[in-house]
């Protein structure tokens, strides 16, 4: 994950320096910016060191470069000593595992545009944060997949996340975007119990995510 996490921010970097070195090299008067919608919706795709997960997002523009938006998602989350094992048939396992453990932040944030005279408007750079509340929810391990949910606890929690990322191309009614966050939630109570006789206080990691909606 930290390899794609790596790749992620190289290409990214590598289409802002492009974009820069094109925008030095001109020299006719600098066009206005384009003026974009100031509402959009849609869905996030996640991709993880725990694994993938899905979300949705709701934002509006409060000004030229400061968006203020609220996003709520489903992903899981793991201990970091779990390890995984396969068997001859192919199925998985974690050794000592006790409780699968599931994440639902619902966040408010803010997104601020960077570079937005320095490189092309197809590609459009922020720096973003998000902090809430989340839902903890664990199931038995031992159990079925879908049937362990009806053996569900659940916690609360409070944290947030740090991001950067960049909105693509110049089409008014839809957004393709990518973002890359880092995760923080503290526990309230004992924490929870992923590993056997192992409790997490903190649950945090890396996501790659994929922004896919409408603007109006």
């Amino acid at each position: 994950m930290k390899k794609i996490f790596l790749f992620i921010l190289f290409v990214f970097w590598g289409h802002l320096n492009i974009s820069f070195s094109q925008k030095l090299g001109e020299v006719e008067p600098e066009k206005p910016l384009e003026k974009f919608p100031n509402g959009a919706w849609g869905i996030d795709i996640m991709f993880g060191e725990s694994g993938f997960g899905l979300g949705t997002f709701i934002r509006h523009q409060l000004n030229q470069n400061l968006t203020g938006y609220f996003d709520i998602s489903f992903s899981e989350a793991k201990d970091e000593r779990e390890i995984e094992y396969f068997d001859y048939w192919g199925n998985s396992f974690v050794v000592g595992k006790k409780n699968r453990i599931f994440q639902i932040p619902m966040f408010f944030g803010l997104q601020y545009r960077i570079f937005e005279h320095s490189v092309a408007e197809n590609l459009r750079p922020y720096i973003n944060f998000g902090t809430g509340p989340s839902l903890i929810v664990t199931t038995p391990y031992n159990e079925e997949f879908f049937s362990a949910f009806g053996s569900a606890s659940s916690q609360w929690a409070y944290g947030g996340y740090l991001g950067l990322g960049a909105n693509f191309g110049l089409d008014k009614s839809s957004l393709v975007g990518i973002n890359v966050r880092y995760y923080y939630q503290r526990l309230f109570g004992d924490g929870v119990e992923s590993l056997v006789g192992r409790y997490q206080k903190n649950l945090q990691g890396i996501f790659i995510t994929l922004n896919l909606g409408i603007m109006y």
